[in-house]
């Protein structure tokens, strides 16, 4: 079975004394669990694996049963050190504040119980973990797949990457493109939207929600306005309400809108956002056209190799910790701009001969990057890129 690189690392924390909650977080089936179930069962550790998927939402008593069953058996095996853990961890109500309260019992106690949680809600994780959790934990994020992942893994090319997206579980269905684009909708796109935004944050327009993401889906890699989204979705409400969804969407791993780049925060917040899925399986499975005949249309295609670039620094910037934008102004444009430590890197898509090539002067010219890089046929081509490691360009 394939190994994600980041298994090694949990390994190497869980190895270590106790000192953290292990929080794995990251989109639905991206492998949070096939990578913890690797760690249990190569661990001489012993061990309690719990899933939360099944348990009522306000069933918080649950936690504290499984809490002192792991206790038990750790007693009971005269074992040095013991290991729980749950997953989906956000269908429990007050996790956190349970959580907080048996850790910390085991830390006056000197019970050497280490634990991880898994959640796919980014967002009620990372809530739950600073309000309650402070200094007791540490965080793995699990990205939707990469290139070279899937490259390694199940032998895909570029192409077959760049439309087909990251998502192992659907690798079997793509030589039926009808029934693999079913699966993506029904069984992930739907499932995540239910589950991670509707059944655990208040909206008061599911509706507007759902068509805000296949409309942002479908515009992957252009600049949108909201004012200009607001004519195109029924019922749309105000910009701050399509703004919120947007967020919501961001934190399930599924749709964001990357800002404009500026010196100054409050204009990178006020921008228009560039639409960007975190999985181009996602873009795709919306589209009417199949693989093949969206691979005889450059433009088209130059769209889904972009939409794959910026999948690609979206997610590997949800690992490596730096900033990713767009930047515009006028008529001219660039396609990816990354910030990390005061250090800026602009990264121009030239996959298709119709667009302004201008935009990397005027950008040099006013911020002096710290490095530019063209992306094309005639250098450094996308599928190329898809295989680095965005942080090594710093």
């Amino acid at each position: 079975m394939f190994e994600r690189p980041e298994l090694q690392t949990l390994k190497k924390r869980i190895k270590e004394p106790r000192k953290f909650i292990q929080v794995v977080m990251g989109p639905r089936q991206v492998g949070k669990t096939t990578l913890v179930s690797q760690l249990f069962k190569q661990t001489t550790i012993p061990g309690l694996f719990e899933f939360a998927d099944a348990i009522a939402a306000g069933n918080s008593t649950w936690l504290q049963q499984i809490w002192e069953t792991a206790r038990i058996k750790m007693k009971t095996q005269s074992a040095n050190e013991f290991l729980l853990i749950v997953d989906e961890i956000q269908k429990i109500s007050n996790w956190s504040e349970t959580i907080k309260k048996l850790w910390d019992e085991d830390s006056f106690n000197n019970i050497n119980l280490k634990v991880i949680i898994l959640g796919s809600s980014r967002l009620l994780l990372q809530q739950g973990l600073t309000e309650s959790l402070a200094g007791r934990f540490e965080t793995m994020y699990l990205t939707h797949w990469t290139f070279d992942e899937m490259e390694k893994a199940f032998g895909w090319n570029a192409n077959t990457y760049a439309w087909f997206g990251g998502y192992p579980g659907s690798v079997n269905l793509i030589h039926d493109e009808d029934r693999w684009k079913r699966y993506i909708r029904d069984s992930l796109i739907e499932t995540s939207i239910s589950k991670d935004i509707l059944m655990l944050t208040r909206i008061d327009k599911p509706a507007l929600l759902k068509n805000l993401f296949e409309l942002g889906c479908l515009y992957s890699g252009q600049i949108l306005s909201f004012t200009k989204m607001q004519g195109q979705l029924q019922d749309a409400g105000n910009t701050t309400t399509l703004s919120h969804y947007l967020k919501l969407l961001e934190t399930a791993g599924l749709l964001g809108g990357l800002e404009k780049y500026s010196h100054t925060t409050i204009r990178k917040r006020s921008s228009s956002p560039k639409f960007q899925v975190h999985n181009n399986a996602l873009l795709s499975a919306q589209q009417t056209k199949t693989f093949s005949e969206v691979q005889l249309s450059p433009v088209e295609w130059g769209r889904i190799a972009e939409s794959t670039i910026g999948t690609h620094l979206v997610n590997q910037s949800l690992r490596e910790y730096y900033s990713v934008y767009y930047w515009r102004d006028r008529n001219d444009e660039v396609d990816f701009i990354l910030e990390k430590r005061g250090k800026v890197i602009a990264i121009e898509v030239k996959s298709n001969y119709s667009k302004n090539k201008k935009g990397i002067d005027a950008f040099k010219n006013k911020f002096n990057p710290y490095k530019i890089y063209n992306i094309d046929n005639t250098g450094l081509s996308w599928n190329e890129f898809l295989k680095i490691n965005p942080i090594e360009l710093f």
